[in-house]
């Protein structure tokens, strides 16, 4: 591989914390019940106003999901990074594959502005040539504009090209495109990759920097 694609949230990092906290928090004002840490997480993947709109349920009007995702953003922002952290082996993987030569980027459907923040606090922004995120193109994951574009940037050939993540929209994004793709099972939805088989599953990122190293 010339060129590896991360996903974000279930991926690089462990955010399901952060993003339970602040879901919940919109749920309060709004005068929902919480929801459980794993019911929320099932609902990360396809971008903030999904994430929102489904954990406020069928009833919300329009204007009221409006005005929770912006509730919820505002609040994400201030809390993105409590108790958000890189998994296990991530930094040494992106060590490992930048010292190899492999150019590294992320395509995320989690707002950019905030993707990039949680990398720079983490520390670890400066690995990735790219980052894209829900707002980065007209449509998000599983669409291929993201590959697409990271494609003709890098000026790197298709079939050296892996998407990495942790359920059935990046493995979608990846056929999508016409590009490998890589499922890890510790992230926030891996049973949606039965549906959606990767071409390469691994239980730690570690088995992935392995993989790819070998073949260079």
């Amino acid at each position: 591989m010339d060129l590896v694609i991360y996903d974000l949230d279930g991926t690089l990092i462990d955010s399901k914390t952060d993003l339970a906290h602040s879901v919940n928090a919109t749920l309060h004002e709004f005068g929902r019940q919480p929801l459980a840490y794993d019911v929320i997480a099932s609902y990360v993947g396809n971008g903030a106003p999904v994430l929102v709109r489904r954990a406020l349920g069928p009833d919300a009007t329009e204007a009221e999901a409006d005005a929770a995702l912006r509730f919820f953003l505002d609040y994400y922002r201030e809390h993105k990074v409590d108790c958000t952290d890189l998994y296990p082996g991530v930094r040494e993987v992106l060590d490992r594959l930048r010292d190899a030569g492999v150019t590294q980027a992320v395509l995320t459907n989690k707002p950019v502005r905030i993707s990039g923040e949680i990398l720079d606090a983490l520390g670890v922004s400066g690995y990735f040539t790219r980052v894209y995120g829900g707002n980065s193109f007209e449509q998000k994951k599983p669409h291929p504009v993201g590959i697409e574009t990271l494609i003709a940037e890098c000026g790197v050939a298709r079939d050296r090209v892996m998407m990495v993540g942790d359920s059935s929209v990046d493995i979608r994004t990846a056929r999508n495109a016409g590009v490998q793709s890589c499922g890890v099972t510790y992230g926030f939805q891996p049973e949606t990759l039965a549906d959606e088989p990767p071409d390469l599953l691994v239980e730690e990122i570690g088995e992935l920097g392995e993989w790819v190293l070998a073949r260079r």
